[in-house]
């Protein structure tokens, strides 16, 4: 089935990875603020705040290029989106550790970060789709032929 000259497959990929765009770009806003309160304290911002940019950031960046049509095919993009779901995984341990039973007793700053824990598990989860639809995509078109030929592997 084909919506123009782009297949099925193609838009539901093209609504998952911006729907993990809008997502790491929530992340890296809900974190962001705690290494904007270090910066303006002139303090060295908490290493696990980086690393939730920095996943956040792979991700939107990983998620704005598989956009591109026909970037799908290379045989990597499963393995990719495994070591993502994997470092989204590490980081809602991290936080999930720090805020999920936290009380926060009114503050608004507690409430927010134990809800960016719950966006963190959620983006996960679609990465962790990604992979399995991008290793399922990967594996039924792994021994493709040519188009005129049909000799070679393409």
């Amino acid at each position: 089935m084909a919506f123009g000259s782009y297949s099925f497959s193609f838009i539901a990929f093209s609504i998952l990875h911006f729907c993990q765009f809008v997502l790491a770009i929530t992340v890296c806003a809900l974190y962001g603020v705690e290494l904007d309160r270090a910066r303006k304290a002139n303090v060295d911002g908490n290493p696990k705040w980086i690393y939730a940019e920095v996943v956040g950031g792979l991700s939107a960046l990983t998620a704005m290029l598989y956009c591109i049509p026909y970037i799908l095919r290379f045989a990597a993009t499963w393995v990719w989106n495994l070591v993502l779901f994997i470092l989204w995984i590490v980081l809602f341990g991290i936080f999930g550790k720090m805020y999920i039973g936290e009380d926060p007793e009114g503050n608004g700053d507690i409430t927010r970060l134990k809800n960016a824990v719950w966006v963190v598990l959620a983006n996960a989860a679609l990465w962790l789709v990604s992979f399995l639809a991008n290793l399922g995509y990967w594996w039924k078109h792994k021994d493709r032929r040519s188009r005129f030929t049909s000799r070679a592997k393409v």
